[in-house]
């Protein structure tokens, strides 16, 4: 596992689940984390005093990143702290799976300005610190991007959408040494796996050909690995984790 020197990463939505499990993933490799949240000043404070037990920095950054203004805020009091930002972990997103002709304005919005929006938010914000320096951009998207699933027409375009975001910004952002790459996971065990019954869980793992679901520590560790320099050639890519579900 690759060690970093001293340098800062900032993951969004990190309070737990999958940008949890990145926060601290990363602190194990030495990095310095920003511990983005938008509610649960709790959690937060977990997520940094495991940081902190790990001997890393962490700083707590609440801040809706569909506000533009407080993205902004954020960088700023994030680049006066560390004084710099290395990789971007843009994980922060909603669910709200609805048919179409269930769908309510309200849900659409805030979807699209979280799942969408704030992606592109913290992704300007994040490119214009490393401009100098290089970095790297790690979009979270999701199996559903590829994969038709009943009822989740916005967050399948909104991942969609990170997909192409992705592409274009690798492309954009090539010239300055900075990657941006995406993990699109499949069904992965965390705390929002506890509100669906048995049977359904049941019914997704048996349309798992590896027969399981997948952690957040592997989502985690995909992440490292892009931020090694083993992958500092490789951008623009999205990497499926679904254990075969989308054969």
């Amino acid at each position: 596992m690759e060690v970093s020197n001293n340098k800062v990463a900032l993951v969004t939505g990190a309070s737990r689940g999958i940008g949890r499990a990145c926060a601290v993933k990363l602190a194990e490799c030495g990095y310095d984390v920003v511990v983005n949240y938008v509610s649960n000043d709790a959690k937060a404070s977990e997520v940094c005093a495991e940081i902190e037990g790990l001997g890393r920095k962490a700083f707590a950054a609440k801040a809706d990143t569909s506000d533009l203004k407080a993205v902004q805020n954020m960088f700023r009091e994030v680049w006066k702290e560390f004084g710099r930002i290395d990789v971007l972990v843009n994980n922060a997103g909603v669910v709200d799976d609805a048919y179409l002709l269930m769908i309510n304005e309200e849900s659409l919005s805030r979807s699209l300005d979280i799942n969408i929006k704030g992606y592109f938010h913290c992704a300007q914000q994040a490119a214009l610190k490393m401009m100098k320096t290089g970095g790297k951009i790690i979009n979270v998207s999701s199996v559903s991007s590829i994969l038709a699933v009943e009822g989740q027409g916005v967050y399948s375009a909104t991942k969609g959408a990170v997909n192409s975001m992705t592409a274009t910004l690798a492309k954009e952002l090539a010239p300055r040494n900075i990657t941006v790459n995406a993990i699109a996971p499949g069904f992965i065990e965390t705390e929002m796996m506890d509100s669906i019954p048995e049977d359904k869980k049941a019914e997704y793992i048996n349309a798992v050909p590896m027969g399981r679901f997948g952690s957040a520590e592997q989502i985690a560790e995909t992440v490292v690995m892009l931020c090694s320099s083993a992958f500092d050639y490789m951008t623009g890519q999205v990497i499926v984790l679904d254990g075969g579900l989308s054969l």
